[in-house]
């Protein structure tokens, strides 16, 4: 794996300076060369040999001066160069200024398995246009000037099975950063586009080891991680798992959140059914324990206070009266009896 080195590169506007007495130099060579050959030419006699060498001297000077040209570059805050010397790397570059630098170095770094790694890429993508974007991310070249400010990618829509094999809908949004230029340029073919591919499978191996919710696990005592309850908690998984994936690549993850979950149209609408359904049994559950609470405080009230007492079938009946009335949904309604239990 490449190793990131500083670079230092020398301050720009020294060399801005002799770079435009260059230029200078090269208008007034040629001038004068000019002239030289023009006045000659007048007088009808040979041209002096200083005439040929100004106008070639100028011609020179203009190269250098041009190749000289093309060291100047400017970082602002955030970003660095990558300093690449014939194939060979120099060293990176993280102050913001304006320098100059070998002119050699090189502005861009070409793939020249672009096109094969675009098609391969493209294969098997269901969205034409996130094929387009990936298949162009991998064939062009990356600059050498890297931003290493954050960076978010939102991620589409996926279609994964939960932990118990049910079909979902779930997204993030990744924050990210260039930590190492040398290995976000060296050690893999494209970065932005490893990150966007290596977050889509994080994604989906982080949503395969949790249950979308706890009626789901299989775990009794309801202490599980799911996705849907613990959001804190699989962020922080999918944001690890991120981080040793996306290693290799000089990335580091500032932050991952889920932006999108759901089942699967297909079982949605049976599962809002469970759903319902498990919240009217905790319902039930809830009204009975205190429909029971309430019954046997009625029952020891009228007991002790002397105000009627029970036999064992009168207390049944008003045990039984009384749990129609507190867990009826309707309104009860009241029924003299004219005679006695008994009779």
């Amino acid at each position: 794996m490449t190793v990131e080195k500083k670079a230092r590169a020398a301050n720009g506007w020294p060399m801005l300076f002799v770079n435009l007495a260059l230029y200078a130099a090269t208008v007034w060579m040629m001038v004068q060369g000019i002239i030289i050959l023009a006045t000659a030419e007048d007088a009808g006699v040979a041209a002096p040999i200083w005439g040929p060498v100004l106008l070639v001297g100028s011609i020179v000077l203009l190269i250098v001066d041009v190749i000289v040209s093309c060291g100047f570059f400017s970082l602002q805050p955030g970003q660095a160069r990558v300093l690449v010397l014939f194939g060979s790397y120099v060293g990176t570059v993280h102050d913001s200024g304006f320098y100059w630098a070998n002119p050699f170095y090189a502005r861009s770094l070409g793939n020249p398995d672009g096109a094969a790694v675009a098609e391969s890429l493209s294969e098997g993508v269901e969205s034409s246009t996130k094929a387009a974007k990936i298949a162009a991310a991998a064939a062009s070249g990356l600059s050498t000037k890297v931003s290493l400010r954050a960076r978010t990618l939102n991620g589409d829509r996926l279609k994964v099975n939960d932990k118990m094999g049910n079909p979902i809908e779930i997204a993030t949004v990744v924050v990210w950063h260039v930590a190492d230029t040398a290995k976000a340029l060296f050690d893999v073919d494209n970065y932005p586009s490893f990150v966007a591919m290596q977050t889509e499978t994080a994604l989906r191996h982080v949503a395969s080891i949790y249950a979308y919710d706890h009626m789901e696990d299989d775990d009794s005592s309801n202490q599980s991680i799911t996705l849907r309850s613990n959001i804190e908690e699989v962020s922080e998984s999918l944001k690890q798992e991120l981080d040793r994936r996306l290693a290799p690549a000089g990335v580091s993850v500032d932050d991952a959140r889920l932006t999108h979950l759901a089942y699967a149209p297909e079982i949605a609408q049976a599962m809002l059914r469970r759903q319902q359904a498990e919240a009217i049994i905790a319902a039930r559950k809830k009204i009975v324990e205190g429909a029971v609470s309430m019954v046997d405080m009625a029952l020891k009230e009228l007991s002790d206070g002397g105000v009627v007492e029970f036999d064992e079938d009168r207390k049944a009946v008003m045990a039984s009266n009384l749990m129609v009335v507190l867990c009826g949904e309707s309104e009860a309604q009241p029924v003299l009896n004219t005679g006695s239990l008994y009779q």
